[in-house]
């Protein structure tokens, strides 16, 4: 079986270039939400305690089965350890044998930001330029790179209560073409923004803005909000709007839409990928797409590393699967082995 470790990944993103990684990443997610109805899908099955939650995220087709272990532990980050891990693994359903396991911590940042891309796509103006992030923590370098790869975008607003957290992301983007503009409070930050993305890491109900807030024809990436219970954006502000989400009994107990009845929801990505409904449809209506996390992304994401694992010949092969001459022989793999002695 294939390992990717974190250092493969580095050295992926350092082989291809890590724009180049997240175009192919979205155009992964886009061929795979465009074939829905062959995937078995399932709300991913989480286990919550005072702390946090586990989960762990199914998702397969005829060919491949993946799922994904992950946590969401906001506190972390004041032991100085992430509040989002992640590990995945790609099997091969002739077999049920184990392809791929991989670190997903540096991949679900990326597919998170590369599904927000994708919807984007449909959902934003095409000659969006200027973008405002709620939210500077470990997810936002990804998002902007990922949003710069399909739009135009020149200028980038921001805010985060910690000044730390601001100051970082400066740094972080300071090698790439961007006019940034660190905002000293949410209303200035969404003021006249093209593509608004929340990303907070609070566990609670808030209301980061209103609907008057906010300027006709803006797209809003909501990916902050993303357990029960905790949401960013107000009722009054999402029935105005156009939403659109990964995957509606996922996102009626996770997301913004928790605080809504399923009548309020436009449609599911995939529809807009297959041209079932219609995306933006002017250029000033609010459009939203709540996003929460779907398996389909991770899925499309192992699938894409396999490949490129193949290709450059990276990863580690690793015996997690015993081999033997008589598949009904499993003890003679313990039988070289000498006996220990009884006491």
């Amino acid at each position: 079986m294939k390992v990717m470790s974190v250092h493969d990944i580095q050295k992926l993103i350092k082989i291809i270039g890590l724009k180049v990684f997240l175009v192919r990443l979205i155009t992964f997610l886009e061929n795979d939400f465009s074939r829905w109805d062959t995937f078995r899908k399932s709300v991913r099955h989480a286990t919550y305690f005072a702390q946090g939650a586990i989960e762990l995220m199914p998702c397969a087709n005829d060919q491949f089965y993946t799922f994904k272990y992950v946590n969401r532990h906001p506190a972390n980050t004041a032991q100085g350890k992430l509040s989002i891990i992640g590990i995945g693994q790609l099997s091969d359903t002739a077999t049920g044998y184990p392809l791929l396991l991989s670190e997903m911590t540096l991949l679900t940042a990326l597919r998170t930001a590369a599904t927000g891309a994708l919807a984007a796509k449909y959902l934003a103006r095409e000659n969006s330029q200027s973008l405002a992030i709620i939210g500077t923590g470990a997810q936002s370098e990804f998002q902007v790179i990922a949003f710069s790869s399909l739009f135009p975008l020149q200028q980038i607003r921001y805010f985060d209560i910690d000044a730390a957290a601001m100051a970082k992301f400066s740094r972080n983007l300071a090698p790439y073409a961007f006019e940034l503009i660190p905002c000293a409070n949410i209303r200035d930050a969404i003021r006249n923004s093209d593509i608004v993305i929340t990303a907070t890491a609070s566990n609670r109900r808030q209301t980061l803005f209103e609907l008057q807030d906010v300027t006709p024809g803006t797209h809003i990436y909501a990916m902050g909000g993303d357990c029960p219970g905790k949401t960013e954006l107000s009722r009054t502000l999402l029935q105005a709007a156009k939403i659109v989400v990964e995957f509606i009994p996922q996102t009626l107990k996770e997301g913004e839409v928790q605080q809504c009845d399923a009548s309020d929801i436009y449609a599911e990505l995939w529809e807009l990928v297959t041209k079932r409904k219609r995306g933006r449809e002017n250029a000033t209506e609010i459009t939203v797409f709540d996003s929460v996390g779907f398996a389909l992304e991770d899925f499309a994401t192992l699938r894409l590393v396999y490949e490129l694992a193949l290709e450059y010949q990276l990863g580690s092969e690793i015996a997690l699967l015993p081999e033997v001459r008589d598949p009904k022989d499993l003890f003679s793999v313990l039988s070289p082995f000498p006996q220990g002695k009884r006491n």
